[in-house]
């Protein structure tokens, strides 16, 4: 079986006291004194992991692919020590930044506090008010090799104004910072300010919503959004700003992650496939794409180039026109301008005479009438036998002028 799993004879010895120690206590040393022999070591890291038994040793076989990239609840990374580096770092590194004007008054109040919380990491801070720069550079001490990265993103984060009390937190190990540059994401200038506001929200109210499901805090300053927190929760926070400057709203985003908030307290469903559970929001395009009055049509391709114009000579010899003397060419041409001025004249004097053109009447409806001429004709000769203001014919009374002639006879 040795033989079998070792690959040769020749590594039968490495194999054998590997398996003497492996079944004692120290395992370790097993695996030591197993990787001596490099030519064989492919063969038995396979033997150890996918073999089930050999000469007494068990090994466990892994379940899942899955159960050995997931990080168990409550584990957590052991810090850096001075007995991991006991030499120290062999060259000297420095990063520097510049910072803009307007920050110049908090970092001269804070930066006390930074010297303060580098030194313990034994990282030196120098800033020149001058030049308006930020250097951090190792020293001797130092012993960590990330130490000095996690000390650059320290300055970069006070240059995009996070707050020293929020900037600090990077140099714990479980901490890390994402700065997403979005000047250049949009290019007219009014888009990306509505934007970038609508990623704020109403009073920050979306940007608070953000940091408290990605556990990260989010600045927004000028053309970039520095953020803060674990690695998880920055991607997050990057896909949503991404978006965000892509025109989706931030609001949709947020409601993907409160569901996958509520899923990743269930146990059952952690292992499980979350898409059935996630909204699906479609793009409306609800604004159509304005189309051109004038459409050009393009031109069926040939190879050949197009054919010279003629000149005036070539058209000349065409018609005739060139053996022609000056006398006639000029009679010719009066002619021509004589015919164009005629044509320009009856154009205007029809222009003129629309005018006083009559419209054209409508033809009178065929049809019988209802009215009553009879009627309408004794309705006019009343009219017409009729005084205005004066009573009717019949009732009228006796004037006074003949009653006193009567009486007047009456008495002689």
């Amino acid at each position: 079986m040795l033989t079998k799993i070792c690959g040769s004879k020749h590594g039968q010895q490495f194999c054998s006291e590997a398996v003497k120690l492996a079944r004692g206590p120290d395992i370790t040393a097993a695996a030591n004194l197993a990787f001596k022999s490099e030519s064989h070591r492919k063969s038995i890291i396979s033997s150890w992991v996918l073999t089930g038994r050999s000469e007494g040793v068990t090994v466990k076989r892994a379940k899942n692919s899955s159960e050995l990239l997931t990080v168990p609840d409550g584990w957590k990374e052991p810090s850096f020590t001075r007995e991991d580096n006991l030499h120290g770092l062999l060259e000297e590194s420095s990063f520097a930044t510049l910072f803009p004007k307007y920050r110049e008054a908090y970092l001269k109040e804070c930066w006390p506090l930074v010297e303060k919380a580098l030194a313990d990491v034994h990282i030196k801070a120098t800033m020149d008010l001058i030049e308006g720069s930020m250097t951090v550079h190792t020293t001797r001490k130092t012993f960590d090799p990330y130490a000095i990265i996690r000390a650059r993103d320290l300055i970069k984060l006070l240059a995009r104004s996070v707050p020293f009390e929020q900037a600090v937190r990077i140099l714990q190990d479980d901490i890390a910072c994402d700065i997403i540059k979005i000047g250049t994401l949009v290019r007219n200038k009014e888009r990306f300010v509505k934007r970038r506001q609508r990623l704020i929200g109403p009073k920050g109210s979306t940007l608070k919503a953000l940091e408290l499901l990605t556990n990260c805090y989010v600045m927004v300053q000028g053309n970039t959004v520095s953020a803060l927190g674990s690695f998880s929760g920055l991607k997050e926070v990057r896909k949503v700003v991404m978006d965000t400057m892509k025109n989706i709203h931030p609001i949709y985003n947020i409601k993907t992650l409160m569901i996958k908030r509520e899923l990743a307290k269930d146990p059952e469903l952690r292992a499980q496939n979350w898409e059935r559970f996630l909204p699906k929001f479609r793009r409306k395009n609800l604004a159509k794409r304005r189309e051109p009055k004038k459409k050009a049509v393009k031109k069926e391709y040939t190879p050949f180039p197009p054919s010279q114009p003629e000149s005036k000579v070539d058209q000349e010899l065409a018609t005739g026109e060139f053996f022609l003397r000056e006398s006639v060419k000029k009679r010719k041409k009066m002619e021509a301008i004589k015919v164009k001025q005629a044509e320009v004249l009856s154009k205007k004097k029809e222009e003129r005479n629309k005018h006083f053109i009559p419209p054209k009447e409508k033809p009178a409806k065929k049809g019988t009438s209802n009215l009553d001429i009879e009627a309408i004709k004794m309705k006019v000769k009343r009219a017409k036998t009729k005084k205005l203001g004066a009573l009717p014919v019949s009732a009228a009374p006796p004037s006074s002028s003949s009653s006193s002639k009567n009486k007047r006879k009456n008495k002689g």
